[in-house]
């Protein structure tokens, strides 16, 4: 019985030292990257308001983009995040005094937290590229100062920073080091923010992927999805004649599949076209985002899809409503919280002005919208 004992006590000992190996050679996460992950949590269901970055628009900055009636709304049907591009170095090449651009974030910032949403300040419409990288880092750095010293009160569960919407198409490292750099700046002021930032290419999905995370434990990274472009920009006016073919429908159905216009040949449009029987359908979707699944996945970092949706010109509703649920479904899944493109402009959900009573029945089931709230 003795030697029965002693052998258990052994194999005890033996069991404490083999785990205490195993935390050894997997350390646990670092607190801060757990705060981000349960934050970009927070931001599910969210929605981008266009205002404060229309640069076209003379009387932005004399109109209330967001008013009570619409956060109701936006609660409403279940919304929780709001992120609010702005053009900040925009609004500064106009010399608008900066005071006038908080007034407006201000308000916001105090309804969020009236309404109880969480709110992403976007750095939207910047001039960055390969050649201009260490003037412009150093403008960004300027304006995110101003803002942090701003916001610092306001608390970090409830305030995100995103650095700069969509870099080009410029070099990964250049843009990398750039927001490196930016990061360091807000760090020296706010060590609690969670800062939101993207890859190259416009926030393309296939940059993450290539993308080495950053030091700082305090990230949520993000990518834009618009995949297959063919559908969800068809028509757009920006996107030059690559988007000419409209009337494409979601998914492919080769019966109701339009015939390619002739401006768009020759085009990246064209080669969109060609494989639209593979690349619109649901699976389609879900094997896209998979790429920014694998890449989280990878680094143990917590990703948001920072913008999603469609044109709404030109692609038919039915459509739209199915492409709209196949993505939140499919990020669902993936567990990846989602933000659409947007609450009121060319890419709303609503027919007119936003209302439930603008928004079609079929866009109601899209977003799980059922009435209740």
């Amino acid at each position: 019985m003795f030697k029965l004992l002693k052998l258990n006590e052994l194999l005890l000992l033996l069991s404490i030292f083999t785990c205490l190996n195993i935390a050894k050679s997997n350390p646990t996460t670092p607190v801060a990257r757990l705060v981000a992950f349960k934050r970009a949590k927070s931001l599910d269901n969210g929605i981008s308001v266009s205002w404060l970055e229309q640069t076209w628009n003379k009387d932005a900055l004399s109109q209330n983009g967001l008013k009570k009636a619409d956060f109701m709304l936006l609660k409403q049907l279940g919304f929780k995040s709001i992120r609010l591009p702005v053009a900040f170095e925009y609004f500064e090449a106009q010399h608008t005094p900066i005071e006038q651009i908080f007034t407006h974030i201000d308000n916001i910032v105090k309804k969020c937290n009236l309404y109880g949403f969480k709110l992403i300040i976007d750095y939207h419409n910047g001039t960055f590229n390969d050649t201009n990288y260490l003037t412009e880092t150093s403008e960004i750095i300027n304006l995110w100062l101003k803002i942090t010293k701003r916001y610092q009160y306001v608390s970090p569960d409830n305030l995100f920073f995103e650095l700069y919407n969509e870099p080009p198409h410029i070099n990964p490292q250049t843009w990398k080091d750039a927001a490196y750099n930016i990061v360091t700046a807000i760090r020296k002021i706010d060590k609690e923010r969670t800062l939101i930032i993207g890859a190259t290419n416009y926030n393309s999905i296939y940059e993450l992927s290539r993308f080495v995370r950053l030091a700082d434990e305090n990230v949520i990274y993000t990518f834009h999805f618009y995949e297959p472009f063919l559908f969800t920009h068809q028509g757009a006016e920006w996107a030059g004649d690559q988007e000419a073919t409209v009337g494409v429908p979601f998914p492919y159905n080769a019966e109701n599949f339009p015939v390619i216009n002739q401006r768009a040949k020759n085009t990246d449009g064209e080669k969109n076209y060609d494989k639209y029987h593979l690349d619109g359908n649901v699976q389609s979707i879900k094997d896209k985002l998979m790429i920014a699944k694998n890449w989280a996945l990878k680094y143990d970092v917590p990703v948001i899809c920072g913008e999603y949706g469609v044109y709404n010109k030109y692609a038919d509703l039915d459509s739209r409503c199915r492409y709209i649920s196949a993505v939140r479904q499919s990020l669902k899944a993936l567990d990846m919280p989602g933000m659409m493109w947007d609450y009121s402009g060319n890419f709303s959900i609503f027919n007119g002005t936003p209302s439930v009573t603008n928004l079609p029945e079929c866009m109601k089931a899209a977003i799980g919208y059922k009435g209740q709230n």
